[in-house]
């Protein structure tokens, strides 16, 4: 609905990044022919989770074609995979398309902790990609960025730290990922959850006590060539390029 507000108010090019666990299906199928929009969907393979849409095949159609982009990951990807995979593929295409206006969907679902899914990313590891989005739209759209919450079922440990995560780097005012919670909310936000729900998210280990996970995410950036084909997640991410990139004049070979 914002994206069809925009369009409707006088934005010629939008660009849509959602990198909640499942498939942004219902925002690619309101745009699969529109040039107008690009949609870039990060997400665990329709093949072991809802709605089993989101293929590398899926780019769009008559003029629009290969303003839609998929990329299916394995079950299981963490930090490390997830990145390399959102730096091979998001980057390139948004810097290519040169949006007015970024519009993000954060679903936190990707969270080890997460009930619903299978893949294995800290809150550490989803704070660089709101970094590096923030860096995109300032890059690219003069600081026009729309962020959005998502899905994400670990109601306690996870859902409000990746947030406000979100919220202070929008606003400019970064936390550091060893910034202790407040004690009364740690102390109180597992109940309110088991009243609500019947259920505690945090999980044997207990609700966290900082901001950040404690992890340091690294990842191996994406080289020319099609990285390493033993590999499930190189597979993934060189499909997604072979599909897309060719369609708006790159080298999937090449270009990053």
């Amino acid at each position: 609905v914002a994206i069809a507000w925009l369009l409707a108010n006088g934005a010629s090019r939008v660009a849509y990044v959602d990198v909640d666990v499942h498939h942004g299906d219902g925002v690619q199928a309101a745009f699969y022919d529109d040039p107008r929009v690009l949609t870039i969907s990060l997400h665990q393979t329709g093949r072991s989770l809802f709605p089993g849409t989101g293929f590398p095949e899926e780019v769009g159609t008559g003029d629009a074609e290969g303003t839609a982009v998929n990329v299916a990951l394995p079950p299981f990807t963490g930090d490390a995979g997830w990145l390399r995979a959102f730096f091979a593929v998001v980057p390139v295409l948004l810097r290519r398309f040169r949006p007015q206006v970024l519009v993000t969907q954060h679903g936190c679902d990707t969270h080890a902790l997460d009930p619903l899914a299978d893949l294995k990313l800290s809150v550490d590891g989803q704070r660089a990609s709101y970094e590096a989005l923030h860096e995109l739209a300032h890059e690219l759209c003069d600081g026009r960025w729309v962020a959005c919450g998502g899905g994400g079922y670990a109601l306690d440990a996870v859902v409000p730290r990746a947030w406000t995560q979100l919220i202070a780097i929008a606003g400019h005012v970064p936390l550091a990922a060893d910034r202790q919670l407040p004690e009364q909310w740690v102390a109180t936000a597992p109940g309110r959850v088991r009243a609500a729900t019947g259920r505690n998210s945090a999980g044997a280990a207990g609700m966290p006590r900082t901001f950040g996970d404690g992890v340091k995410p690294a990842y191996h950036p994406w080289d020319a060539g099609e990285g390493d084909p033993d590999d499930p997640l190189d597979r993934a991410v060189a499909a997604t390029r072979r599909a897309v990139l060719p369609l708006h004049g790159l080298d999937p070979l090449v270009d990053r």
